[in-house]
């Protein structure tokens, strides 16, 4: 078994040198204990500096076999290869065996969008005339509105908001701050909550600056808006697998499709790569279909 105080300087290291956020970081440590479950079902000791590249392979393989898909397995592989750098900076190994631990091949799988009449359909399911439905109404339209990742609606700051700019400051993966447009119908709906709603509720200790809070007056969880976004889309009859980042990609998708610049969204995304930002591009056959019959010159 990997020291609990290997784990806990794993964790620091990565909060503090890598500015990761929880989530990431849980990543990393969940990636780190799957080699831990590895030894354990082989039977075999685990000691950090006796592992070698073989053994790493034969996880590899131990995990293919499980049906582990090729993506999860290269974040797994990503995830040793920090824990590893982190026990050579520590000086806890003085060998790096992931050195040259290659990464199986991935594919990127399209995420599911939906169109502009299934985003108002979503819209429509919910009943404004109540205190939660006028809150859960501002959240679609901003998740769809700003291409906010769940965790960056969650933790929005009313300090942070900037209606006469009509921008919002977010702050995203490894605490990196962006500026992000609002558009007028997500900026009305939220002014409508904060000062209509939001002011009634009884808010507890710390957490005065959040804007999304449930109803007893606590930051709003990433899993419940999860579940507001599967019960409307059940609601609807939604036949696709949605979730919040379904929004965030019908945000980049929509932009993309209209002509915005490739940069622009991926500053909009807060993505740090451009080629994280490209998978955006897809574009439906029939939209593909009419750029080439409309500008091709042997169409």
């Amino acid at each position: 078994m990997i020291a609990s105080a290997h784990l806990k300087g794993f964790s620091a290291y990565l909060k503090l040198e890598r500015s990761l956020a929880g989530n990431s970081v849980q990543a990393y440590l969940n990636d780190v204990e799957k080699l831990n479950q590895y030894y354990l079902a082989v039977d075999k000791p685990l000691v950090l500096k006796n592992v070698k590249l073989k053994d790493l392979k034969d996880f590899v393989s131990w995990l293919n076999d499980l049906g582990v898909q090729a993506n999860t397995q290269a974040r797994v592989i990503s995830g040793l290869k920090a824990f590893f750098s982190y026990l050579m900076q520590e000086e806890i190994v003085s060998d790096n065996p992931t050195s040259l631990l290659a990464t199986p091949k991935t594919t990127r799988k399209l995420p599911d969008t939906l169109n502009i009449i299934e985003i108002n359909k979503l819209i429509d399911a919910i009943d404004a005339s109540t205190a939660d439905g006028m809150r859960n109404k501002a959240i679609i339209e901003l998740l769809y509105s700003c291409g906010l990742r769940v965790s960056e609606l969650s933790d929005l700051k009313r300090s942070n908001i900037y209606p006469d700019t009509e921008f919002i400051k977010v702050v995203g993966k490894g605490t990196k701050e962006r500026l992000v447009p609002i558009g007028g119908t997500a900026l009305k709906l939220l002014q409508i909550y904060i000062e209509q709603i939001r002011v009634h509720l009884p808010i507890k200790k710390g957490q005065e600056d959040f804007v999304f809070l449930n109803r007893f007056g606590s930051r709003l969880s990433r899993i419940s808006v999860f579940n507001l976004i599967k019960t409307l889309a059940e609601k609807i009859g939604l036949n696709k697998n949605v979730s919040p980042h379904t929004l965030r990609h019908s945000f980049a998708t929509h932009l993309i499709e209209g002509g915005a610049d490739l940069r622009a969204v991926q500053e909009m995304l807060g993505h740090a790569s451009i080629t994280t930002t490209e998978i955006y591009t897809h574009l439906d056959r029939d939209y593909l279909k009419s750029v080439i019959t409309q500008f091709h010159p042997r169409s």
